[in-house]
């Protein structure tokens, strides 16, 4: 089914009928992703004296509960309020849900002890575009990002100078295929996201990072548009299902 999408004073058409899905999936076992030194999530069924919420041994129904952590479990979209005293939530920050996003691909480069993405490499690879979301897959691409146990690993991240460029170029939506845009330990300062919502002057509420995503290879660096979702959690961060729609001119 295709659709047209007016973006710059210009008509886009894509096909609703085939979707890129970028978003990892939680499973509730141990193979799912993780990050930030806690448990796994769990799904699981509902017990209640000799009532257990599983077909499988007897109900009439599943009936399953779910523990997890958005920052740590899949997927994720978070907002200003992931660092503000104040409470914001995603479910409120996030109004609009298709965006003209493009897809680059990066290696990391090292700096002292770390793996980071630089300035730099955003320059060569954005350079003068204008979008309204930055889909970025880093090297290596293995599937094993879906499975990935990131915890004590120290992953690349952004620096504060690659996060303010985005900003200067109008990039509201951020999405990254590592579980922070900031080093894992780096004493609170969150240098990245702090410079991505512009926090100490006007911050930028409307702003979203989304962590923990996977892009397949198959899918290449261009231009896209992305549907952004998340799940109705009046909370700083959701799991989220961020999905590409590739662009047919009209």
């Amino acid at each position: 089914m295709l659709a047209s999408i007016k973006v710059n004073n210009r008509n886009h058409t894509i096909d609703l009928s085939k979707p890129l899905d970028i978003s990892i999936p939680m499973k509730g076992n141990a193979s799912d992703v993780n990050a930030w030194y806690i448990e796994h999530s769990r799904i699981e069924p509902h017990t209640e004296g000799e009532f257990v919420g599983a077909v499988s041994k007897g109900a009439a129904i599943n009936f399953n509960h779910i523990w997890f952590s958005p920052h740590a479990h899949g997927t994720h979209t978070e907002c200003v309020g992931h660092l503000t005293e104040e409470f914001h939530s995603i479910n409120k920050s996030l109004n609009q849900y298709f965006f003209y996003a493009e897809v680059v691909t990066l290696a990391p480069e090292k700096q002292k002890n770390d793996f980071v993405i630089s300035k730099k490499q955003l320059q060569y690879a954005f350079g003068n575009k204008k979008r309204d979301a930055l889909i970025i897959r880093t090297l290596p691409n293995f599937k094993d990002k879906t499975s990935k146990q990131y915890s004590y690993t120290n992953p690349p991240y952004l620096t504060e100078e690659a996060a303010k460029f985005l900003v200067d170029k109008e990039v509201e939506h951020l999405l990254i295929d590592l579980p922070s845009v900031d080093k894992e330990k780096d004493g609170g300062e969150l240098l990245a996201h702090r410079a991505f919502w512009n926090f100490n002057c006007k911050m930028r509420k409307q702003a979203t990072i989304t962590e923990l995503i996977y892009v397949p290879n198959s899918i290449e660096d261009g231009t896209y548009f992305l549907n952004l979702q998340v799940a109705p959690f009046e909370n700083d961060a959701s799991p989220s299902r961020p999905v590409l729609y590739r662009n047919i001119e009209e």
